[in-house]
Order: C-alpha cells, then structure tokens, then sequence
C-alpha cells in the first residue's frame, strides 16, 4: 500500500503546478503538491522580475544619456553596477518570497518536499522513499538552461540566466550565446548599462520573428547598441582567465559569457518510460494542447515542462485546464485556448501575436519612424503589422516592434479573442496624439484590402502628425 494517496498530485511547485493544484483542490479534488525546494516560480526568481529589474536600470541608464535630444543637459552619466544588482536582487527576493509566502496558506499535508519519479501510470516513488498512489498526476516540472559542453567547461566564466543575477558587478564585457528571447533581452540591458556586448547565434534571425520587415527593422535597432553575429559556430575557450570566442577566422575575448542557449523541460528524472507512454527522441510526450493530456493516460503536463507556450500567462491556464482535467479522468474536456500572445522586452518592445498570416490574409502596415506621438517621445524606431481573415476583415494575429507595443499588444489580442474586424476598430476613438492612433492607416488598409466598409461619418484623412 502506498505511503501516500490523493486525486491528483502534482509535480512542481511553479506558476503551473501552484494553478493546477489549486483548480483541482477547487473541484473537490485530494491533492498533493511535491516539490523538491518550494523556492519559489521560475519568474519571480531567474525569468521575468529580475530581468524586468534589470530591464529598468538600462531604460534609466539610457533615458539619462539620452536628454540633450529634449535640450535638457545632464551631464555625464554612470552607473554604479553593484548597486544595480543589489537593488535588482533586493526586489527579486522580495517577488520570490512573496511566492514562498504563499506556501503556508496550502492546506495541512498537501505541500510534500520531495523529488517525485514515475513507477507507473499513475504511482509515484519519493526521494525520500515514500510512494504516492494518484487518480491523476500533472506534470508542472519547468525548464532550465541548457549550457552545451564547451561552455560549461568554463566553468564560472560561463552564465545563465539563473546565474546573472547573483553577479557582485557588471562585467566589462560580455558575450552572449543565443539571440532568443533571453539572450537579445539580457544583451540589450548589459548594453544600456555600459557593458560592450557582442551577440552570436547560428541562425539568422533574432528572438523567433516570422516577419521579415519586423525583423529588419528589430535587427537594425539591436546592431546599433550591440555587435550581432549570427549564422555563425561560436568555440568558445578560456584564456588568461577570460572566454575567448572564436568564429569564422575571427576572435575575440570577453570577462563573462551568457549561454542562452534554450531552456529545454525538466522531464529527465521524471523516469517517463515507467508511465508506458509513447515517448519522442527527446523522451517527451504527446500533450494535447486543449486537454493537455499525455495521450489517454491520466497523466498531464503543464507550463514549461511541455514546451509549447513557454510563457508565465499560459503556464496559469494550463494549469487551471489540468487541474480541472485531472479531477475529471476520464472525462476530460477540450478548453478553447487564448489566442496567442507574447511579448519581447526590448525597448522598444517585440510583440507576435495569433497566427502568422498565409497567402490569404490581407496585411496592413504602420511605420513608426515618423509617427507623431513617437517621434514627441524621441522614440520613432520600428513598425506594426496586422493581420485580417478575408472576406470578413477579421483580425487573426500581429507582428509588433514599436514603442508601447507591449500595451498595443495587449488591445489587438482582446480584439481577436472578440472576433472583432478592422473595421470594428475604427469604430473606436482614437485619442491625439497617441501611439494607438498610428495603428489607424494599418486598419485603413486592411479595410481597402478585403475590401470592407470604413464609417461613413469618420473623416477619410489622418489628424497632423499621426
């Protein structure tokens, strides 16, 4: 007889596990929440709020260097990097203990501090010795960085982004692997800070944009405040007690290095193949991502430890669709998931959403490099481009790298999850002079495109300097 019993555990004690704990406690579900730690999500600690911290300083170091534009004089600017990380961890901590806070308000004896791998289908074995017998089990194990051999040969040369943020100082230099989201965030802000920074990745393109205008204009923004090399083989080697790259006959040395290099799931103790689960060359199964079961099995797997929509917003719905999910075995219900949404924070923001558009769809463009409410902001870089469904003009996704398009973002995604047109939001006002407001000529071409009715009452031009 197992030592332990419940309806659902849950493995992980992340954004994930915490949601789908909690929904299955919320149906009437026993559970069980086994982590190894309960150190807190992977965003308040090493994801979102630190580098969101260190996102800020560099918007600071940078708007300080930046007044004579506006006429305002201030003077030589520096910045004092261990301040900058000790504030950075300060808050951190804060966000994290936050978490660990709410630890204590589990019931009794859900909470198991424990390593958890499969013996079965549904029947776990604890580091600890004990067993678990569940109805139902989620899998809300995360991801971590992934630091190839060479690099890792480096020894503390080599960071992550689980380890930058404990560093004393700022480095002098800094070679960043990866031009993923990760790596193009954290090699913008080191390059606002003062830190020289080169970029190297084997692909040509920087933070997974699908559109090649989007990415031009991204990619010229980034080589201004960064050196960018990518389709190249970076080697890697340690001289003199710093890293030295080498790539197509060229090299150079920096203090540190950054491996972001992907961060692939946490499945490997999990000892799947215990579970009789059809299992891919990686070891992972297959989720369906409305379900997020593991095939027909009373197994789900959740947040990143599924790798499909490795966002903190979507790690919370997966988990309340598999709390619900695991309760209900085997009864589980398909939810219609959220249209698609992610944000890159760089400045100015990176923004894909919904579907990338197929030959059908009609496009509308807006260049803000002269739109009037960016270039007041000295802040005029980058465009907009929506994405309708003909005949009907609805909208169906968008690819954003403007000021603000992280709060843009956020409209044109409620937009598509209404089923609203382009039309539709012309309807709207549209206050002067806005950012917003410069999304008016896309939607005018889309309309013009499809082709579909603009207001007759609206006036047919554009205010000054929209």
């Amino acid at each position: 007889m197992a030592d332990l019993t419940c309806d659902v555990a849950v493995i992980g004690a992340g954004t994930a596990g915490l949601a789908a704990e909690r929904n299955a406690r919320k149906h009437g579900a026993s559970t069980l929440l086994i982590d190894p730690d309960f150190a807190g999500t992977t965003c308040a600690t090493v994801g979102c709020m630190p580098s969101k911290l260190l996102i800020a300083a560099a918007r600071a170091a940078h708007r300080a260097r930046n007044t004579d534009l506006f006429g305002v004089r201030t003077g030589e600017v520096t910045v004092d990097g261990p301040a900058v990380l000790a504030r950075l961890r300060q808050e951190r901590d804060r966000f994290a203990s936050g978490v660990r806070d709410s630890f204590d308000d589990l019931p009794e004896g859900v909470a198991v501090k424990a390593r958890a791998r499969f013996s079965g289908r549904n029947s776990l074995t604890l580091d600890d010795g004990r067993t678990v017998q569940a109805g139902a089990v989620v899998i809300a194990t995360g991801s971590s960085p992934m630091v190839p051999e060479p690099y890792a040969a480096l020894g503390d040369l080599a960071l992550t982004n689980d380890s930058i943020f404990e560093l004393d100082d700022l480095p002098e230099s800094l070679a960043v692997i990866g031009g993923g989201v990760i790596g193009l965030e954290l090699a913008q802000a080191m390059a606002r800070l003062g830190v020289a920074v080169s970029l190297f990745d084997m692909g040509d393109r920087l933070a997974g944009v699908r559109c090649n205008k989007v990415h031009d204009a991204l990619k010229g923004a980034m080589s201004q405040e960064m050196a960018l090399h990518l389709g190249v083989e970076p080697e890697p080697s340690e001289e003199d007690g710093r890293v030295r790259i080498d790539w197509d006959g060229r090299h150079q040395s920096f203090d540190r290095v950054l491996v972001a290099t992907g961060r692939p799931p946490n499945v490997s103790g999990l000892d799947l193949s215990a579970t009789g689960l059809a299992l891919d060359d990686k070891g992972m199964p297959d989720v369906d991502p409305d379900t997020l079961q593991c095939g027909d099995s009373p197994i789900f797997m959740v947040g990143d430890a599924n790798a499909a929509r490795p966002v903190l917003h979507e790690a919370s719905d997966e988990g309340g669709i598999a709390g619900r999910n695991a309760v209900a075995y085997p009864a589980v219900v398909p939810s219609r998931r959220k249209v698609s949404f992610t944000i890159t924070y760089t400045e100015p923001p990176l923004v894909m959403i919904g579907q990338d558009p197929d030959d059908s769809a009609k496009i509308g463009e807006a260049d803000y490099t002269n739109q009037g409410r960016a270039t007041v902001d000295g802040e005029n870089v980058g465009l907009a481009r929506l994405y309708a469904a003909a005949p009907d003009g609805r909208l169906i996704g968008a690819d954003l790298f403007c000021p603000s398009a992280d709060h843009m973002g956020h409209l044109l995604t409620w937009a598509m999850e209404a089923g609203q047109t382009a039309s539709d939001l012309l309807d709207r006002p549209f206050y002067h002079p806005t950012l917003e407001e410069g999304l008016k000529g896309a939607l005018r071409d889309i309309c013009g495109a499809v082709p579909l009715r603009v207001p007759g009452d609206q006036d047919p031009g554009l205010p000054p300097g929209v």
